[in-house]
Parts: structure tokens; C-alpha cells; sequence
């Protein structure tokens, strides 16, 4: 370890293999009610100083082993375009292997580029975006005060599409409770349709610092989320998208693409209902995970 992280620190399945540096601390939104990923820490964007130190601090022999980057907290996305086009221009210089950087984006950094922004990171490795649409539902929405309407979020990640970026969206089963289930999985469904990304990945609702938010829904029981998940499959048809759902929230593991793997995921599904059943975690409610879970 050569420099040290302003824990906790979260990264995507997917980034399990990459360089991490934090150029903001937290999230810039923080405001999403179901979300205790950052409530504990105040959001600040580090110094340009401070992450070019940790760059460099990597020494030389183990420069060019390092082929992907991923840029933390939890919106990245947010620092200032000038800034972020120097920190990939870095990553570049010191990682002559570098084949892709990452980071989070949120409706809030992705509202504040242009297209052409986009394009210029884009151009300078920064590849793809983990950008956490968590409902299609409206209504949803407001209730998690996500700060954004799925129209307004749809066209954002059209935008960055148009830009060359790949996009991994993120949905939470679960997040609506009892009485929006059926809306919620049916909104999402259409709204990832709409879009058709690279990836679109599915988290289970888990209580961590968010007990205020719980107390708002009728959480799903563990048969209720499978309902919810089958639900939302069977109206899903984007074309040429990467389902997964491997997130340690998620019970039942998911993995194909749409169209070709369709009948196949809602047949696992419907497998997996029909073991539930027999298990007393039927009617279990959502769990709570601890920090080293992530």
C-alpha cells in the first residue's frame, strides 16, 4: 500500500482487478434515503497535488501490470472537467499498459457534462460509468429523493451513449416495498428497454444506515424480491445488454444477456421459487450487512 484510503471504500464487482484512487472523499449527492454507503463522511474533492502524489507514489516496477483504474468515491464524475481531464492525462503518462479507467457517475455529475465533455474523457480512457438509476418508478423516485425524474435520467445516459461511454446501470430490488412492487420492476424494466446499455446490474434493498428510510415501505420478504425479480425479467427486452445481479446483496446469482438469455434467466428464477418455498427464509425479511461484506 502506498498511500492510505478515506474508508470505507466501495468499487463494483467488476473493479475487483483495478487500481483505485479517490480524487473526491464521499458522494456529492448524499441525499438518497436508502443509501448509507457515504452518509458518515463529508464529500470534498481532493487536491490535484494529493492524487498525482499517490499516482507517482507507484513505483516504477509495477507501472506497467496496471491496466485498469478505478476512480473513487462515490461520484467521481462530479470533479471539475479541467481537473479530470489532468488526472487521466497522469494515469496515462505513469501507466503506459492503461487499457480503461472507471468511476461512479450520478444524475448529478452527468447532468453537469456536455456531450463534448464526455467525449474528451471518453478519448482519454475514462471508458465506463456505474451510474445507479435504482427505479424507473417515478414515484420511487421521489420517495428515495433521488433528486431526479427517469425522463431527465434517461436522457443523461443517452448523452454519454452518444459519447462513446460504456454504461453500467445499477437497480434495487426491493426499493419500493410492498405497495409499489409491481411498478416499481415493471418502470425499471421499461426504462433499461428504453436504453439498452452494455450492463445493467440488479442489488437487493439491505438495511444499513438507512433504518429511517425502512421505516417509510413494507420491506419484501426474500420470496417477495424473487417475485419482484421475475417480474421485472419477463418485461426486460433491450438489446445487446449484460444482466447481473453478483452484488453481495443479491441471494440468487444472475448471469446472461439479453435478448438471447431471457427464458433461461427467468427459468432459473422460477427454479429458485420453487426451492424458496420450502425454506423458512421465504418469509424472511431483508438483511442487514456490515461494512467488511463490501
Amino acid at each position: 500500500m502506498f498511500f492510505h484510503y478515506h474508508e470505507p471504500l466501495f468499487r463494483p464487482p467488476s473493479e475487483a482487478g483495478s487500481l483505485i484512487f479517490q480524487i473526491t472523499i464521499g458522494c456529492s449527492q448524499n441525499r438518497c434515503r436508502f443509501c448509507g454507503m457515504y452518509k458518515m463522511k463529508q464529500f470534498r474533492v481532493r487536491s490535484l497535488e494529493e492524487i498525482f502524489s499517490e499516482i507517482r507514489s507507484i513505483p516504477a516496477r509495477y507501472r506497467s501490470g496496471v491496466r485498469r483504474v478505478f476512480l473513487a468515491d462515490g461520484d467521481a464524475l462530479i470533479y471539475p472537467q479541467e481537473g479530470l481531464e489532468l488526472i487521466l492525462d497522469e494515469l496515462n503518462d505513469v501507466f503506459p499498459s492503461l487499457t480503461r479507467v472507471g468511476a461512479y457517475a450520478s444524475p448529478n455529475s452527468l447532468n453537469l457534462k456536455s456531450g463534448n465533455d464526455l467525449a474528451v474523457l471518453r478519448a482519454k480512457k475514462l471508458r465506463i460509468l456505474y451510474y445507479g438509476l435504482e427505479s424507473g418508478d417515478a414515484e420511487t423516485l421521489r420517495l428515495v429523493d433521488k433528486g431526479f425524474e427517469p425522463d431527465q435520467m434517461l436522457e443523461q445516459c443517452r448523452k454519454a451513449m452518444a459519447a462513446g461511454m460504456k454504461l453500467s446501470i445499477t437497480a434495487i430490488l426491493g426499493l419500493a416495498g410492498r405497495k409499489r412492487s409491481a411498478e416499481h420492476a415493471a418502470a425499471t424494466a421499461e426504462w433499461v428497454t428504453a436504453l439498452s446499455p452494455e450492463y445493467f446490474s440488479l442489488l437487493t434493498m439491505f438495511q444499513r444506515h438507512n433504518d429511517d428510510f425502512l421505516k417509510l415501505i413494507e420491506p419484501l420478504s426474500h420470496g417477495e424480491i424473487l417475485l419482484e425479480t421475475r417480474a421485472l425479467l419477463e418485461r426486460l427486452a433491450p438489446q445487446g445488454t449484460i444482466l447481473r445481479s453478483n452484488h453481495v446483496s443479491n441471494f440468487l446469482s444472475l448471469a446472461g444477456s439479453y435478448p438471447k438469455d431471457r427464458q433461461r434467466l427467468i427459468d432459473t428464477v422460477d427454479a429458485a421459487l420453487v426451492e424458496a418455498k420450502r425454506d423458512p427464509r421465504w418469509y424472511a425479511e431483508i438483511p442487514s450487512y456490515h461494512e467488511e461484506y463490501y
